[in-house]
């Protein structure tokens, strides 16, 4: 079987050897790069992927430098940035990053790393995330909704999932159609509820806080959910990350 590689970003240091198995089904590169809000989760996080690769049997490695974007990608099976705060890549890495997307690459794009900083600074990558964040409400607990039940990142969940997060607010300026595989019910918190001198205001009923499309020639998962340390180690968590993983790095999976 021929092996490909799955790249996860997150943020901040050196490429560490890959946990290899003889039996990998492909390699997962984990970019780790910290920003201002998201650096404690980075530790945790780390482990549990690493458990995950050894149950899974996938390749993991795992980097905080974003300089691995300006390598060849094209062994990788799916590029994950995970919190990235993608306004600090440089324009050689986002060139590559393009390069490989625009090439037939897939992408998870998981919590802070679906910002791009300022809004319409990088057209392409919001194109490619499918909405634009503008702003979100301070971290509350609500209810999240499965959307479709037949999407990976969905197994295991239930219908009503009760989970505190930073539920963003998103706008379509660029028209991309994406398939939402979650939502958030906003009668189950306050979407208004912001910081003094910031607005947020409702979606209403089609609020997606999780979706998947197929952008270019390849594919493209986002979650919008993963502010907290603690949400690494959720079990119920990490089931909608790993659905996540095993859709973009293989294709496979979806039930109609």
């Amino acid at each position: 079987m021929q092996r490909r590689t799955f790249l996860l970003t997150t943020g901040a240091s050196l490429l560490t050897p890959a946990l290899s198995r003889a039996d990998s089904q492909y390699r997962l590169l984990v970019l780790a790069m910290p920003s201002k809000y998201h650096y404690e989760y980075i530790p945790v996080a780390r482990d549990s992927f690493e458990r995950l690769s050894k149950l899974y049997a996938f390749e993991l490695n795992w980097t905080h430098a974003a300089s691995s974007l300006e390598q060849d990608l094209s062994a990788y099976a799916a590029v994950v940035l995970l919190n990235t705060p993608v306004e600090d890549l440089n324009p050689a890495q986002r060139a590559g990053f393009e390069a490989y997307m625009t090439g037939g690459g897939n992408a998870m794009i998981v919590h802070r790393a679906a910002i791009a900083l300022p809004v319409e600074s990088w057209p392409w990558y919001e194109k490619l995330v499918g909405r634009t964040v503008g702003v979100h409400p301070m971290l509350q607990t609500g209810v999240v909704t499965v959307v479709d039940k037949g999407f990976p990142a969905t197994f295991g969940l239930p219908e009503r999932w009760i989970w505190s997060d930073e539920f963003y607010t998103t706008t379509n300026p660029f028209q991309v159609p994406i398939h939402p595989v979650l939502n958030v019910d906003e009668s189950s918190y306050d979407p208004r509820k912001i910081w003094p001198g910031q607005v947020s205001e409702p979606m209403g009923k089609d609020h997606p806080i999780a979706w998947y499309h197929r952008p270019h020639k390849g594919r493209v998962f986002v979650t919008t959910l993963g502010h907290t340390v603690e949400m690494y180690r959720d079990p119920t968590y990490l089931t909608h990350l790993l659905g996540g993983i095993y859709w973009t790095a293989t294709g496979l999976g979806q039930v109609s």
